[in-house]
């Protein structure tokens, strides 16, 4: 089942009709539904479909060769090999010559690797061949961080002749309740916050209607797709996958900042601070500061990854239960009574998500959204806001508050509200995720301005 990506590929189909020369590339992390949404554009259409492998400069030319006599001779079993990239791609310009032909290459990076010179020829190719065809060109990458420095930089080759380009991020809460829309509505959030919104791993948690057990039968569970899916990213992704997952552990159990993170690493913060900048690359890790601070001294470092979050809060402690067998008995005990606590953060990032896509009834047109951190002038100590909104102009901030919790939710949320940026602000947002709030604080919240979102 196709979903959630009818905007990007009603664009590519505007496209492909309008019967030009294109040139088409897209990135984003693996697993996101970069070759699914390029394959469902693909159906029924003319194509040359070539998944890169990661293997010698021959051993591509030999899968290039492939793909091409399998569309010029799909009923031949027997192919030969053409004698270079050169010849194979002269083939791709002469089916193009008078008709529409879409050309695909998966996974780009390792073809370009395993020839250095291939991105040139492509150049040459484009420029003085193929923008006088009809062919549409898509090369696609799940290395971010190749494909923005070999591909879309200034510095590459490339640069200049691409005609559209797609960054697939994962889907957002309200788009992946359409997987399982008989889900609860704590179950669906439950599932964001354990997929990240990477259809694949929902896909891969082949629920059939219990979502307790689809964890324990393909997550936790040493035969399962998903019991070692992170460590098999890291070693497709990184040289020195050891190192990488200790950050990543580290970040995961509560270090924030660079000097916690490198003392439980056991590495010097330079190099920890390199490592980071490639999990960064990568969609692992983000830094944030505080959405009003220009300083980067307050500066943290936090998963970005609901998936690698989830799995490294619950997997790593449990594996011994998981190996043995005994993980079914435990999981009430062990890991579902602590849900609640993990999708504290979770939560926070639908309400982020609200603001930035859903909410039409604001008066303020948002620039960023974010979170705060500081001193609380009347406690003295620190304090963090869960959600802030600064303003394209003007000094009027959007500030909220997220709760996800079975218990009421009483007065001290408003006053650390109200108190927080120092001044009485025009907005203020109160999120709840289960309809707990004590009546008299939903009172005085319509009496400040405070808007109570309930959000499910």
């Amino acid at each position: 089942m196709f979903y959630c990506r009818e905007k990007e590929l009603s664009a590519l189909n505007a496209r492909y009709y309008g019967d030009e020369f294109e040139f088409i590339v897209f990135t984003g992390r693996r697993r996101v539904g970069k070759t699914t949404l390029i394959s469902e554009f693909c159906k029924d259409k003319p194509t040359v479909f070539f998944s890169a492998l990661q293997d010698t400069a021959k051993g591509n030319l030999t899968a290039l060769s492939k793909a091409i006599y399998s569309f010029t001779d799909p009923d031949d079993a027997a192919y030969p090999v053409y004698p270079d990239f050169d010849s194979a791609l002269d083939k791709i310009s002469n089916i193009a010559k008078d008709n529409r032909l879409i050309f695909v290459i998966d996974e780009y990076p390792y073809l370009a690797k395993a020839d250095k010179s291939f991105s040139s020829r492509l150049q040459h190719l484009i420029d003085h061949k193929w923008k006088g065809t009809k062919i549409f060109f898509i090369i696609c990458g799940s290395s971010i961080s190749f494909m923005e420095k070999k591909v879309l930089s200034s510095k590459s080759p490339l640069f200049g002749r691409r005609t559209g380009q797609y960054k697939l991020r994962p889907l957002t809460y309200k788009e992946i309740t359409g997987f399982h829309p008989e889900l609860s509505f704590e179950d669906q959030a439950l599932l964001y916050g354990i997929s990240g919104g990477v259809p694949h791993y929902i896909n891969q948690l082949r629920i059939k209607g219990d979502l307790d057990e689809a964890l324990i039968n393909n997550l936790f569970n040493n035969s399962g797709y998903l019991y070692e899916e992170p460590y098999n990213l890291l070693k497709q992704e990184l040289r020195e996958p050891a190192i990488y997952n200790s950050i990543i552990t580290a970040i995961a159990t509560g270090a924030s900042r660079l000097n916690e993170i490198s003392t439980k690493v056991g590495v010097e913060s330079g190099l920890c601070s390199k490592y980071i900048r490639q999990l960064i690359e990568i969609g692992i890790v983000k830094k944030e500061r505080p959405i009003k601070e220009a300083s980067t001294k307050k500066k943290i470092y936090l998963l970005n990854d609901n998936f690698f979050r989830f799995w490294y809060k619950f997997v790593p402690q449990n594996t011994s239960a998981i190996v043995s067998g005994r993980f079914p008995q435990i999981f009430d005990k062990a890991v579902k009574p602590y849900f609640s606590d993990y999708m504290g953060l979770t939560f926070e990032g639908i309400c982020k998500e609200y603001l930035e896509y859903h909410a039409t009834d604001l008066p303020i047109l948002l620039s960023e959204v974010g979170q705060w951190w500081g001193t609380d002038i009347k406690e003295r100590k620190e304090i963090q806001m869960d959600i802030v909104g600064k303003p394209i102009s003007g000094k009027d901030y959007i500030i909220g508050s997220c709760k996800y919790t079975n218990d009421l939710v009483g007065m001290e949320e408003l006053e650390k509200i109200c108190r927080s940026f120092r001044k009485r602000l025009p907005v203020s947002l109160l999120f709840v995720f289960k309809k707990r709030i004590h009546k008299r604080l939903a009172r005085l919240c319509k009496r400040k301005r405070c808007k109570v979102v309930f959000v499910e």
